[in-house]
């Protein structure tokens, strides 16, 4: 019994934790009928929806007619390990051969490297203390016995703060600039209420310039970058059909690791004569290859594990693809990730100071060094089966 102790104490605990919750009004899917709530149709879009993903994308690739083809910078999920991703995008600046994007897209981690990466080179400084500085040693910000009360293990009041230090006006002025030029910033969450993946124009909504606006511009990274059970969901409150509503979103890599195009466009062609996409940017936050580690028969340790060979698999598959859809329309996908041989802890939750420097400088030297970067090959293409012989006719 003494060694059931522990065991039980555990389950306790989570059982007193599940009594934790964030109180919302409820609602229906007949609530949803129709068009999308007030004030949003022009600035988010469902990933199912391949209509309203070709016209939001449409400005940048008009954009990039004069030149037939348009780049695209994928940022995918990882937690600390951004840390990595953030290395990648300044060390890519220093070899003087970093594109100015078209298109960049974030998801999780990869939605707060996003907006940096989307406004160049002079935002670097910006982005390498995001990653780098001490703000970011407070992120995990344990709840202690508040946990019984609240639906997540830790606090989301570092992150949040972190995001509204950075995204402040002159952030959103410059990317509402960068709109206006045909540009796009797109950023990635999940909808738990309808389980979509919401694409928010991170650019229409900077372009608003209202107080309004700004806060839902910092809602959507601190929820893209929400991971279910580590920080509490975000509400995002919408104007219904006749009612208020509140949504609840959080992290975009629950529904996709990261997005080079919405899931109902990866087996899309572009029409003749439109500009297509040329180069392709993926930055994975985090390793796709497996690699061998013990795992011990305890439920944390079997579950732990799992979820991690869940997610390479999810980011492969990905990629694979990505570069299908690259291929098809002409175009070429690299990627980069951490390396699956590097002594860093790549978990996503290790926060620790020492720990983002050692992935931020492996993502910097890797690119300052030409390394970086991997040409993804997507699935080949299945083997003709001959048809079966007819049947007789006895």
């Amino acid at each position: 019994m003494r060694r059931l102790r522990p065991l039980l104490a555990a389950l306790a605990l989570l059982a007193l934790t599940a009594c934790g919750s964030i109180s919302r009004d409820a609602y229906k899917a007949s609530d949803l009928a129709g068009p999308p709530p007030q004030g949003l149709s022009d600035i988010r879009f469902n990933a199912s929806d391949s209509a309203a993903g070709i016209r939001f994308a449409e400005a940048a690739r008009t954009r990039a007619k004069g030149q037939k083809t348009f780049d695209v910078l994928a940022l995918s999920g990882g937690g600390s390990n951004g840390a990595y991703g953030a290395g990648v995008v300044t060390g890519w600046t220093k070899t003087g051969e970093r594109p100015e994007f078209d298109i960049v897209t974030g998801v999780s981690t990869g939605a707060l490297t996003a907006p940096f990466a989307f406004l160049g080179p002079t935002w670097d400084d910006r982005l390498t203390e995001v990653y780098t500085g001490p703000a970011a040693d407070r992120i995990l910000q344990p709840r202690g016995l508040g946990v019984l009360f609240h639906p997540s293990f830790y606090d989301s009041g570092a992150l949040r703060g972190l995001v509204e230090k950075y995204a402040d006006a002159n952030m959103m002025q410059a990317i509402a600039a960068e709109h206006r030029r045909g540009r796009r910033l797109l950023i990635a969450t999940t909808n738990l209420d309808t389980e979509e993946t919401v694409i928010w124009d991170m650019g229409a909504i900077a372009s608003k310039d209202d107080e309004a606006s700004r806060e839902l511009f910092r809602d959507v990274l601190v929820a893209s970058a929400s991971i279910p059970g580590v920080f509490p969901p975000a509400l995002i409150q919408v104007e219904g059909h006749g009612r208020r509503l509140s949504e609840m979103h959080v992290d975009g890599g629950v529904s996709i690791p990261f997005f080079v195009a919405p899931e109902s466009l990866l087996l899309w062609t572009v029409d003749k004569g439109e500009a297509r996409p040329g180069r392709i940017f993926v930055i994975v936050n985090g390793q796709v290859g497996g690699s061998f580690g013990f795992t011990k028969g305890g439920a944390l340790s079997i579950v732990g594990r799992s979820w991690q060979t869940m997610s390479k698999a999810l980011i492969r598959t990905h990629l694979a693809a990505s570069a299908g859809f690259a291929q098809r329309n002409g175009g070429q996908l690299f990627y980069s990730a951490i390396p699956d041989a590097a002594e860093a802890d790549t978990s996503g939750l290790d926060f620790a100071a020492g720990n983002r420097k050692t992935l931020f400088h492996m993502g910097y030297d890797r690119a300052v060094a030409g390394w970086a970067w991997s040409i993804a090959a997507p699935p080949p293409e299945p083997p003709l089966v001959p048809a079966p012989p007819a049947k007789s006719g006895r």
